[in-house]
């Protein structure tokens, strides 16, 4: 027997891409993590002469099949070829911009070292590595790996940086206040409180600071007293505002 289904949506798409934006992107654009890049590696040929190009777009194609043999997170590696014959400065920051975890380029005189020449989008854009190109294709899964840990400890290490245990109301007011209402500086962040589950007083304390319950954790917290109320309350929720 077919039955509706019943569930939520909680806008999993938009949402969840403007989270990634805004976790882990920075003043050059956006830093994708392994596990979700349509591209994990992007290779860019770098030819300054015409009668060396078809011999460096070779090697890009071999290289790439080989990445393409390995395997991150149990699905083939994710590259991607740049043929565009634009100035190597212009396709390698497109390619900054759009996150993608790790740049290859390769150019004459890696052809000749048999290396090439590796960026990682989690580290400085200037900062370059060179690799033998065994030794690279050997690690390019670690090399993501780390990647995607590195992002991951960073964004834990801000969220908790910018988390404070609230117990009083009057700290909680002034935590999410900014000292200058006509110019909003950055102020506030997540606050961990407890709260007597009243969604009126969650509705005063909207209107007063645009502030609201973000999560309910369900990892265990001891019970309390709201700092609102005085009330009982079973745990700490997360407060913040939404932007």
């Amino acid at each position: 027997k077919q039955e509706f289904g019943w569930t939520t949506s909680w806008g999993m798409t938009t949402r969840m891409v403007g989270t990634v934006v805004m976790a882990h992107g920075d003043d050059d654009g956006i830093i994708l993590p392994p596990r979700i890049a349509p591209t994990q590696i992007v290779i860019l040929p770098i030819t300054p002469k015409e009668e060396t190009r078809s011999q460096i777009l070779e090697a890009c194609d071999k290289l790439a099949a080989r990445l393409r043999a390995n395997k991150y997170a149990d699905l083939a590696l994710e590259v991607e070829i740049d043929r565009r014959q634009f100035g190597g400065g212009v396709r390698n920051w497109e390619w900054i911009k759009k996150g993608v975890p790790i740049r290859i380029e390769l150019g004459p005189r890696d052809l000749e070292k048999n290396s090439v020449t590796v960026s990682r989008r989690d580290q400085s854009v200037k900062e370059k590595q060179a690799m033998a190109t065994n030794e690279f294709v050997s690690r390019a899964s670690e090399i993501l790996g780390s990647i995607q840990q590195n992002l991951y400890q960073r964004a834990l290490k801000f969220r908790d940086a910018n988390t404070r245990t609230i117990n009083s109301k009057e700290e909680f007011y002034a935590f999410f206040t900014p000292k200058n209402p006509a110019k909003p500086e950055i102020h506030g962040g997540f606050a961990l409180a407890h709260w007597n589950g009243s969604r009126e007083l969650e509705e005063k304390i909207k209107n007063d600071l645009k502030v609201t319950v973000r999560c309910i954790p369900s990892s265990d917290s001891e019970p309390g007293r709201c700092i609102f109320t005085g009330q009982a309350s079973k745990k700490r929720v997360v407060w913040s505002k939404a932007y």
